[in-house]
């Protein structure tokens, strides 16, 4: 048997075809939608990982590191590694800050560019160092080195500038990002306690004389209660948060309760965590890509139904025709339902293919998931659908009689 609708997407292929592709395009767009949300879950996930912790421990009534700023001094350690269950601790300190080029190694960018990163300050050895290095080597000097993740675009060899310092990157490493993307720089813990913590000179110098000019500070029967203070500020270390490694057989909520209880600090598990990164922290990036999502549907549904309704009225006397020679209706309407999942068909292919092919340049990490390509193809094919009926019912209505008119 014939079929009347690929004779008729034959007849007229050139609008079909470009038709497709332009709503390829627009499925290609909500396909990388998707996919970057998808990305945002799987960054959120990654940071957890590449910390190796089994708990986070910090400052009480936040939900730091990640989600909000917490800090705590860094002898903290101490009284955590003390606890049973408790294998390993190590402070760690994060700072998402603008990472200039200082001296740029042959073959890299330009002196002087900034490179959004997450600074993140780690105890060689211990939880939060980087995993797998893609080339060079971990960092073995107490100051002034750095690993970085590829997508910073740093270079071994290369010298970069965080705050008043310089540092060279001996290591590169991968998928090393924050929850919201930005790639990581890792620099002794020392160095990044300094970089986030530590005054400028000026500043110092201000709240001396700020201090010194106290005279609640100055009194005869104080002796010494200034120079207390001003070596207080100089010396003062603190942390982000301990990551801890719990001991095998022992569960990791029982270690966090007594950190709450006595230690007067939070302490997140794992399932926590990923509870404040993903359900929380991009809650309403994933309600915004959600509306887009929806909107997008609803322009791919509205640009079907025009396409296949304009083809339909071009080709009214030929439904007569058919009519008038006892075709049946549900014979002319699944030929327009073809018409429509063919145009569906050839825009998710195209989508398909394209949402691939842009992904990886996007400065996101973009993952696209074949069940999210399989869900995707399914309402696709039902958006077609339900668009058809419009040009269904025009045809159904079509008087034989227009076949012989004038």
């Amino acid at each position: 048997m014939i079929s009347l609708a690929g004779r008729d997407i034959l007849h007229s292929w050139g609008k079909f075809v470009l038709t497709g592709l332009g709503l390829g395009l627009l499925i290609g767009v909500t396909l990388t939608m998707a996919g970057v949300y998808r990305g945002m879950v799987d960054d959120a996930r990654r940071l957890l990982d590449n910390s190796g912790a089994d708990l986070w421990v910090v400052q009480q009534h936040t939900q730091g590191p990640y989600a909000e700023a917490s800090s705590l001094r860094d002898d903290a350690v101490r009284g955590v590694l003390g606890l049973p269950g408790v294998a390993r601790a190590a402070n760690v300190t994060y700072l998402t800050m603008q990472v200039a080029r200082s001296a740029a190694a042959p073959g890299v960018a330009a002196v002087g560019e900034d490179v959004r990163a997450m600074v993140v300050g780690f105890e060689p050895g211990q939880p939060g160092e980087p995993g797998h290095l893609l080339a060079g080597r971990h960092i073995t000097r107490s100051h002034y080195e750095a690993v970085a993740d590829v997508r910073t675009g740093f270079a071994i060899g290369e010298r970069i500038r965080i705050r008043r310092h310089d540092y060279t990157v001996v290591g590169l490493t991968q998928r090393m990002v924050s929850s919201g993307g930005d790639p990581m720089v890792f620099i002794a813990l020392k160095d990044a306690q300094e970089a986030q913590f530590l005054k400028d000179n000026e500043a110092i110098l201000n709240d001396r004389a700020r201090t010194a000019a106290n005279p609640g500070l100055n009194r005869p029967g104080v002796p010494g209660l200034l120079e207390a203070i001003q070596a207080s500020q100089a010396s003062s270390r603190s942390v982000n948060a301990v990551l801890v490694q719990i001991r095998p057989g022992f569960d990791a909520e029982a270690v966090a309760e007594p950190i709450r209880r006595w230690k007067h600090l939070g302490a997140y598990t794992r399932a926590q965590m990923e509870e404040i990164l993903v359900a929380k922290l991009i809650a309403t990036s994933a309600r915004q890509i959600g509306m887009f999502l929806v909107i997008l549907a609803v322009v791919s549904a509205a640009i079907v139904a025009f396409i296949i309704y304009t083809m339909t009225l071009g080709k009214i006397r030929e439904i007569a025709v058919l009519k008038l020679i006892g075709t049946r209706n549900r014979t002319i309407a699944g030929m327009i339902l073809q018409q429509a999942l063919g145009l569906g068909l050839i825009g998710f292919i195209v989508g398909k293919v394209a949402a691939t092919f842009w992904a990886p340049v996007f400065p996101k990490y973009v993952l696209l998931e074949s069940g999210d390509a399989v869900r995707g193809f399914i309402v696709v094919m039902l958006i077609c659908a339900l668009a058809s009926t419009l040009a269904i019912r025009v045809a159904l209505r079509v008087d034989p009689a227009a076949a012989i008119g004038g």
